[in-house]
């Protein structure tokens, strides 16, 4: 069992950033891939990034194509939490932000793969 908890959403300028936080239960965080999802008003929600789990040194990631190049995922599993920092924010980044956990070892978009969920923070980007 992983328990998920967000934190760091807020309101901020457009063009402004963020670092949301997602800290982890449990002793098993490294061999989690971590996703970041997110919600906006009225619409599904969507993928956003993700990070693989553990290999060493070597980590990979995945952005969608709406936020590559603005945002970054990174992991501490010393201090059981992934990150994503939100750079150039813009008022369609708005939206509930989660984090969740997934066993499966290639990194994946699919909601359905993701086995554990966090209850998401507020992200608001002003115009």
């Amino acid at each position: 069992q992983v328990q998920l908890v967000e934190s760091g959403g807020g309101l901020v300028q457009a063009g402004g950033s963020l670092r949301l936080s997602c800290a982890a239960s449990g002793r098993t965080f490294s061999s989690y891939q971590m996703g970041w999802f997110r919600q906006a008003p009225g619409k599904e929600r969507e993928f956003v990034a993700t990070i693989s789990r553990s290999g060493g040194y070597v980590y990979y990631a995945d952005y969608a194509d709406s936020v590559k190049g603005r945002f970054t995922i990174s992991r501490d599993n010393a201090k059981n939490t992934v990150y994503l920092q939100m750079n150039s924010l813009k008022p369609e980044d708005t939206a509930v932000y989660y984090c969740a956990a997934s066993g499966i070892v290639k990194l994946t978009r699919e909601e359905d793969a993701y086995d554990y969920w966090g209850q998401g923070t507020q992200v608001t980007v002003s115009s």
